[in-house]
């Protein structure tokens, strides 16, 4: 349970340095508060697509992974940000991509912060 919320935490503050960095990533709220909620809440949503979807889709497309010597998991990123955006519409969370390159340098940025922030959060596993 420990790690599942050290996880989250650091999707949070990633999907954060995102939504910061880059300007057609948008997360709006009333407040300071209902913005940090919401932003919770799309971690939590941007965690279980990237446990139940992204297996699934780097297994149908291993052969353009090994075609394109791994570059190929920037787009499958983008798309993962791209259905976390998605969800979050139809789920109404106040937060958006808008577009797939958007997406992609989303994706990137979300990739380093939250290794960096795996890398420095302990994990009791």
């Amino acid at each position: 349970m420990t790690n599942f919320l050290v996880k989250t935490i650091a999707n949070a503050g990633a999907l954060a340095v995102a939504i910061w960095l880059v300007d057609d990533i948008t997360l709006t709220g009333d407040s300071t508060g209902g913005k940090a909620l919401t932003l919770l809440l799309v971690a939590l949503v941007f965690g279980l697509v990237n446990l139940l979807v992204k297996p699934v889709v780097k297994l149908l497309s291993l052969p353009l992974f090994i075609l394109t010597l791994g570059l190929f998991t920037l787009v499958v990123n983008a798309l993962m940000l791209l259905l976390t955006s998605w969800l979050a519409d139809k789920l109404n969370l106040d937060f958006h991509v808008e577009g797939f390159w958007t997406a992609v340098v989303g994706g990137l940025i979300i990739s380093v912060v939250s290794w960096a922030l795996n890398v420095l959060l302990p994990d009791n596993d």
